[in-house]
């Protein structure tokens, strides 16, 4: 090909909706060298046979505004680049079939109202009214969200191949990609079949095909096609243009206007993965057969509830393959292979988000980081047990049979348990935990062993009741007024070493890391504007090699990071050693008393004081301690080889039995934190807000010298907060906030929550929130809504356990 480039800014594999946003935006911001590879026509993998339908309300509110962007782009993007998209906001319904269903309603419009969007809870004959065709049997009620719609996702992504070329992109159908070269573990080559483009950024926005370029560059990439049936009909009396998009998530299915008639699809029970062995080469612009048997479950749930479709004429059943993941979001972002970047896997709702994900992985890729906060979406979220397709594939059955369920807050996934066992999994079980699961981790959520323990036990009300024990409180109670013993081997655990490492951490972390071999570090990792990016402590363990330890579900984010941001001749080693040591946290008045018994090292506060770590021998155990906490307690963690774990949980709890010491799991931890207001990652402190919003100033060490974030922490401590994260008690000790309710000062929403739960020390149920400052000051009043109702709430003092910090340093 004469015009085949050599080079690129940036080269994207994969022509659909998602590809060519993408390109959209690089070219909207300044970039002009943008090449996309397609390998047969645009839109010809599984764009062309989407269903349409846009959604803008999500769990969260980064999610949220990314939909709300798309919807605002599709408005103007027919005026702006002269195609169509064919957007048609025409609204939407989704109906209650069930007096559950109507509760998650409730939610969602107070959700809603937290993230700024027009929802409201109608009556079933109202929804009728909208929808005429529809039945009133079971329906209980329904929501309206007036500025929803659908668009046609061939005019979608042709409008937004028009206004990248118009820009200078350059759109190479017919193409396909054969390698991508490396170099020093960085991207410097993408080879076709057309020809060579030497480029230092790709991006993967293959779809269904994501896990075969990701295996280019060594990377399993949790991809899987999934068989997605929707049914078209021709003209039904009685269906106008205007209709609103409905689902009806009871009945497992969804409808919309297609042509004077209806498109009506959903999510069966039982899916269909597809092409577990690789999809055809030539399978491009195709559809797979009709599964008349698969979709007769859905047809008739569709009936149900709009019986015109008994006698329309079908057009088509279309059943087309698309990508999912095993979480049912996208895969957004940045990954371990320096330029290697993923956007892909949008689980038969890409149309909704294309918009929101092409501005986001612009930015990202321009300015290395989006305007939003979008771990959910992150690549980097699943670990390493996802490398089985054998896993992967359960995980993704799982979600696509629930799509529509309700899901309860703490939900836990089922399918291909268990998979990674602590060295104590069988100890805890006799004790009668009850497991959940993180990364592929069991681990106790409660112990059901201890429920007959709590007499007059608080319950919780609405949401919060569910997957929720009476053992909680138990173990709550037991740490305090004893001692806890907590496995956390399923923390992740990274290793730096090597003569660079002191230099780089400096770098990334906020807080002075350069500390006396020991010591033990509380610090943030922060991005370019501040956000942090990473929570964690790091221990000096040797002069030139250093411990990190982080959430179970941060580990592969948190190394991503370091690894994006390291040096690449060879002075830092970074390694993943999470699978090489068990830990056990043990907390509680009667820590060093239970612990004294088992070492003959001092462990007094004189000997061994906070913030510190110490080799010691525990029983017959050789084990590293680090004398900190996330309950708000005295105690350590211990850490020791994985063949040592079982004999160290042994250890310890034999010699805490007289203490009256309790096996406590993560739920217990969970309230244990915030009475003592400590952050949890992902929900009160990210990437969107700074150490000194989220009232962690006292990590930052401005004086040290440079590292990433300085300049936008300096600019914001000389122009004042506008916001800081605040504890809120609410009147209520039974309504239990669990996140993104709405906070009202009288009738103006002006925050929503970032994480709450039940203090049972402080008997109080408490939310922790970002408020103006204006209305920050301890007293202030203001209100939580919950399923409907408003909860009166106090700006509290914090924290509201141990403010002066006694119990951990005695």
């Amino acid at each position: 090909m004469s015009n085949f480039p050599s080079h690129a800014q940036v080269v994207i594999i994969g022509g659909g909706v998602g590809g060519c946003s993408i390109a959209y935006h690089l070219t909207l911001l300044g970039w002009k060298n943008v090449v996309v590879l397609e390998r047969n026509d645009l839109t010809s993998g599984s764009t062309f046979h989407s269903a349409g339908l846009v959604g803008q309300l999500r769990t969260s509110s980064n999610l949220t505004k990314m939909i709300r962007y798309s919807t605002d782009l599709y408005r103007r993007l027919h005026v702006e680049t002269g195609r169509d998209p064919g957007w048609r906001e025409v609204g939407s319904l989704r109906l209650a079939s069930s007096p559950e269903r109507l509760e998650e309603l409730k939610r969602l419009v107070a959700v809603s109202r937290s993230f700024g969007l027009p929802l409201e809870l109608i009556t079933p004959q109202e929804a009728q009214d909208l929808f005429p065709l529809m039945t009133l049997d079971d329906v209980h009620g329904a929501v309206y969200l007036p500025t929803d719609g659908f668009i046609d996702p061939t005019g979608l992504t042709m409008a937004l191949a028009a206004g990248a070329r118009e820009r200078g992109a350059q759109f190479l159908t017919h193409t396909r990609v054969q390698n991508i070269t490396l170099k020093k573990g960085r991207v410097s080559e993408v080879v076709t079949d057309k020809g060579s483009i030497q480029t230092e950024i790709v991006v993967n926005a293959a779809g269904q095909w994501a896990g075969e370029i990701g295996r280019m560059v060594g990377l399993n990439l949790p991809v899987i096609p999934m068989a997605h049936l929707y049914l078209i009909t021709k003209p039904i009396e009685g269906v106008r243009h205007d209709f609103p998009t409905m689902r009806d998530p009871d009945l497992l299915v969804y409808f919309r206007e297609e042509v004077g008639g209806l498109i009506m699809g959903g999510y069966e029970r039982q899916p269909a993965p597809w092409a577990l062995d690789g999809i055809p080469a030539d399978f491009n612009n195709k559809l797979l057969e009709p599964d008349w048997d698969r979709f007769t479950p859905l047809m008739e749930n569709a009936i149900r509830r709009v019986p015109a479709l008994e006698n329309a004429e079908i057009v088509t059943l279309l059943n087309g393959p698309e990508g999912f993941t095993p979480d049912g979001e996208y895969l957004l972002g940045p990954t371990t292979v320096k330029g290697f970047w993923v956007a892909a896997a949008f689980c038969a709702h890409g149309l909704a988000g294309a918009g929101g994900i092409g501005k986001a992985m612009a930015e990202w890729i321009v300015d290395g980081h989006p305007e939003w906060d979008l771990w959910r979406l992150d690549v980097r979220r699943f670990g390493a047990n996802y490398a089985s397709q054998a896993y992967t594939l359960a995980r993704t059955v799982e979600t696509y049979a629930k799509y529509y369920d309700i899901h309860y807050p703490n939900e836990e996934r089922q399918s291909a348990r268990p998979l990674r066992l602590s060295p104590a999994y069988h100890r805890l079980k006799e004790l009668g935990a009850v497991f959940g699961e993180k990364t592929g981790w069991e681990r106790p959520n409660w112990f059901a062993s201890y429920e007959q323990q709590a007499a007059h036990a608080h319950e919780p009300r609405g949401w919060a009741r569910h997957h929720w024990s009476p053992a909680i409180g138990v173990e709550h109670l037991g740490t305090r007024e004893r001692a806890g013993l907590f496995d956390e081997t399923s923390f992740s655990k990274i290793e730096l070493r090597g003569p660079g490492a002191l230099t780089l951490l400096q770098r990334l972390c906020a807080n002075d890391i350069d500390q006396p071999v020991g010591r033990v570090i509380y610090t943030q990792m922060l991005n370019p504007r501040g956000g942090i990016e990473c929570d964690f402590t790091v221990t000096r363990l040797e002069t030139n090699r250093f411990m990190i330890v982080t959430g179970t579900a941060f580990g592969q984010h948190d190394l991503s990071w370091i690894r994006l941001n390291m040096p690449e001749d060879g002075s830092v080693l970074v390694d993943d050693v999470t699978s090489t040591r068990a830990c056990f946290g043990l907390w509680g008045p009667r820590a060093r008393a239970i612990l004294q018994k088992v070492t003959k090292s001092d462990v007094s506060n004189a000997a061994f004081p906070y913030l510190t770590a110490q080799a010691l021998t525990i029983g017959d155990v050789p084990a590293l301690a680090l004398r900190v906490t996330y309950v708000g307690e005295l105690g350590w963690e211990i850490y020791c080889g994985m063949e040592y774990g079982q004999r160290l949980w042994d250890t310890l709890w034999a010699a805490g039995q007289p203490e009256g010491l309790v096996a406590g799991g993560y739920r217990a931890i969970d309230t244990l934190r915030l009475e003592k207001g400590y952050r949890y990652w992902s929900a009160d402190i990210g990437p969107d807000y700074t150490p000194y919003e989220a009232g962690l100033g006292f990590a930052v060490k401005l004086n040290k010298g440079d590292f990433i974030g300085r300049e936008a922490l300096v600019k914001q401590k000389a122009a004042g907060l506008r916001r800081k994260l605040c504890c809120l008690t609410l009147a209520d000790p039974v309504a239990i906030p669990i996140g993104n309710e709405p906070v009202r000062i009288g009738n103006q929403v002006v925050s929503w929550v970032t994480s709450g739960g039940y203090g049972y020390s402080v008997g109080k149920s408490i939310a922790y929130s970002y408020l103006p400052i204006e209305y920050a000051a301890v007293g202030t009043g203001l209100n939580v809504e919950i399923l409907g109702e408003r909860i009166e709430a106090v700006v509290a003092s914090e924290p509201l356990w141990d403010p002066k910090g006694e119990r951990i340093r005695v």
